[in-house]
């Protein structure tokens, strides 16, 4: 992929922006008994609503918002993911991607009713700026749901805190509390269907070195997994 075109306040995504194929093969494997979505619907989900995906990416997840909301916008601040996003939807009439970052959604004062968010906050403290335009553009007794990496436990937590010391789970966790959000709590996993894709996503996620050791010490496709949605009702 050619240097992209960026939005302004864009924060550098390494694994999905360098290797947007393998960041695929990661998005298929995570969470296939659903437990994630199935909080979401739990917490109100976004069933016949004006959806806004922040971070969309490729647009892995659009389809899934279209095919119970009114209307789906994704905005992606990597203009290269944002391109590919629109291709994979351009069957769906609902779906909109937009380039655009969080901290300058281009999107309309009070627009959406439900935010989808997945690891496009980067753990909470330093995203101030993008969460003031949630405030902005999510209607009264709208919703939001952020799904983020628990460090605290699972297999992938213990690797997580290794590969990403400067991270305080406590403090992310403490961060979403003062402002008003709920923590909910999942256990999941990814379910490879190769050694060889397990062995591709750990790379493009921890540095060779922790890459190597981790993996040396893991047998089998499934790594145990562990986040937090964050939700809050405007």
């Amino acid at each position: 992929m050619t240097e992209p075109d960026l939005a302004p306040g864009a924060v550098p995504s390494p694994n999905i922006w360098h290797h947007p194929d393998v960041y695929e093969v990661e998005n298929r494997a995570f969470d296939h008994a659903g437990s994630v979505l199935a909080t979401v619907q739990r917490l109100g989900g976004w069933a016949g609503g004006d959806v806004l995906d922040v971070g969309c990416g490729t647009g892995f997840h659009l389809p899934l918002l279209a095919a119970s909301a009114r209307s789906v916008v994704g905005v992606e601040p990597h203009s290269g993911l944002a391109a590919v996003a629109r291709r994979r939807t351009r069957r769906l009439h609902s779906v909109t991607v937009l380039t655009g970052s969080a901290t300058d959604l281009p999107l309309e004062d009070r627009s959406v009713d439900v935010v989808h968010a997945r690891w496009a906050y980067f753990f909470g403290p330093g995203c101030e700026p993008g969460l003031a335009e949630l405030d902005r553009v999510v209607r009264p007794g709208g919703r939001a749901f952020v799904i983020d990496n628990d460090a605290t436990r699972s297999t992938w937590g213990a690797w997580f805190r290794r590969g990403y010391p400067t991270v305080d789970p406590d403090e992310v966790e403490d961060f979403w509390a003062a402002r008003g959000w709920s923590r909910h709590p999942v256990a999941t996993a990814w379910t490879f269907g190769s050694r060889e894709d397990l062995e591709a996503v750990v790379r493009i996620e921890l540095a060779p070195a922790l890459a190597d050791e981790v993996l040396a010490g893991h047998e089998g496709t499934v790594v145990d997994y562990a986040v937090n949605v964050f939700s809050r009702t405007f």
